[in-house]
């Protein structure tokens, strides 16, 4: 690809495939796609898989799987290739050796023989000693053979830069403006095995790829002045930093996998959050609500929206924390807010996990589940709680379940109001094709209209009380989508089976 063809801008997410994605990846392949996307340039997937004792060989369709899901998509990666390829670290060895040979032969570089022992014990004494940590030396400016007569040596050497005493340690930042960063050490770039440490391979892949703008995390401020260097030293054009503020627990503590399970990207898959929800909540997560024309705050937004909009200068530099109560309330809003269809559809795979459904549900059952979608539409916060709301209305009527809460709070007047409701419900005309809204006699207004002469005006007994055992008696809980309307979606065989049974439990 020429220059000319290149975008106004190319930046990339880099994820390591190390476990389960982070969904900090989701949160910086936001930032970055809304960047891209707004400048007219060009969004790249890069796999940084050169830890191989943290790798994982699944890890890396786990990213393409959950990004795509989140509806972000790249324009070259390692699953649809492009102009740059190859797109991961281990299939780019060849590319990294020139770079460490030219640090080596400017003197920017040097050979070091040391043993973790040796380098463990050094950083004990530096401790110890209320020393700054770093490493000391040893082995600069000695051949193999002077460092070889020495204690603590290793036959394979790492390569660590040299790095000057008057190394610059500020730089521009488009979110924090003018940063300071730690006085690095000798940091170590080849490794004992031959592939190159984070620091060499993301500075000679970006400018292999040619991105203008790297847009990462906090964490790597204090590493930016080593990787300034190495562009310097190797004569290249340094891109535009931007360091997003990293996601914190609630404790203000780092959001971490072995931790919470929410930094698993795929948590929110199971879980049953929309992509939608998630994408718009990591966006509020460093970046402020929309306002409207009268100056509201607008925290529910689109991507377009959220891109059209996009400012480097209007993110928050601050830790955002992670409050799962600000997703879950964005995540009902975009369920009600969904098409019944479409909503339906996307409980599916939930219920056929759960069992409730089959992988190929019939003509009927799909009619079913979209009746039953919207009576619970707006009576879950994720799709994963739409299980134990529907699968009442798929088990067979003897296989009902009755919740032991549900059945405890039957109270003493439970009988006669089953009888009761029996005999007015059976009086019902259940003729005609039925389903909500239908032509049949057997539907909510008729459900409700007798079950109200007969238990309230009949009995005398208050609606509260009144309906609870009809309601475990169809539902199997205590709580349960609206009673009437469920009965109708049931119909009148099932609805008097599942009467008749828990009246005759009781007897």
């Amino acid at each position: 690809m020429t220059k000319e063809k290149l975008g106004p801008v190319r930046l990339r997410v880099a994820p390591s495939p190390t476990g389960d994605p982070h969904v900090g990846t989701a949160y910086m392949s936001l930032f970055n796609l809304a960047f891209t996307r707004k400048e007219g340039g060009q969004f790249i997937l890069r796999i940084e898989d050169t830890d191989r004792a943290r790798f994982r060989a699944d890890s890396e369709q786990q990213v393409f799987d959950t990004l795509h899901w989140l509806g972000f998509h790249w324009d070259e990666g390692p699953d649809i290739g492009g102009p740059m390829a190859p797109y991961r670290q281990s299939e780019r060895l060849d590319t990294y050796a020139p770079y460490a040979a030219r640090l080596l032969a400017d003197g920017h570089a040097y050979y070091c023989w040391c043993s973790t022992e040796r380098l463990a014990q050094m950083r004990e004494e530096q401790q110890k000693n209320k020393q700054p940590t770093g490493y000391d030396r040893l082995c600069y400016g000695k051949t193999r053979e002077e460092r070889a007569a020495l204690p603590g040596f290793t036959e394979t050497p790492v390569v660590r830069m040299l790095i000057p005493d008057d190394v610059e340690l500020t730089f521009e930042d488009l979110i924090r403006g003018t940063v300071s960063a730690p006085r690095p050490d000798d940091q170590v770039v080849v490794k004992a095995d031959g592939f190159p440490t984070y620091h060499l391979a993301v500075v000679v892949d970006d400018h292999e790829m040619a991105i203008t703008h790297v847009v990462r995390g906090e964490e790597w401020i204090s590493s930016t002045p080593k990787h300034l260097l190495l562009y310097k030293w190797l004569g290249l054009e340094a891109p535009k930093f931007a360091h997003m503020p990293l996601l914190r627990n609630l404790d203000k503590s780092k959001i971490s996998k072995r931790k919470n399970p929410a930094a698993r990207l795929t948590w929110f898959q199971e879980q049953g959050y929309l992509p939608e929800a998630l994408g718009n909540f990591l966006a509020l997560l460093a970046y402020p609500p929309r306002q409207d024309a009268e100056g509201n705050d607008v925290e529910v937004f689109t991507f377009e929206e959220f891109k059209d909009d996009f400012d480097w200068r209007k993110v928050n530099p601050v830790g955002p924390i992670f409050d799962l109560k600000k997703l879950d309330w964005l995540n009902g809003v975009y369920i009600r807010d969904l098409e019944i269809g479409d909503f339906a559809h996307r409980l599916l795979p939930f219920l056929t996990k759960d069992g409730v459904l089959g992988d190929n549900p019939s003509l009927g059952e799909l009619a079913r589940l979209r009746s039953v979608a919207e009576l619970i539409q707006t009576r879950i916060v994720t799709l994963a709680e739409a299980t134990p709301l529907v699968a009442p209305f798929f088990v067979a009527d003897q296989a009902l379940e009755i919740a032991d809460d549900a059945r405890a709070g039957l109270g003493d007047d439970a009988p006669r109001v089953l009888d009761a409701a029996l005999e007015s419900l059976g009086a019902l005309d259940d003729t005609g094709t039925g389903v909500l809204g239908s032509e049949s006699g057997w539907n909510a207004p008729a459900i409700e209209a007798a079950l109200r002469s007969a238990l309230i005006d009949g009995l005398g007994i208050k609606a509260k009380l009144a309906f609870g055992p009809p309601r475990t008696a169809v539902s199997g809980a205590r709580i349960s989508p609206p009673l009437f309307e469920s009965m109708e979606i049931l119909g009148k065989h099932s609805t008097i089976a599942r009467l008749r049974r828990l009246r005759e439990d009781l007897a």
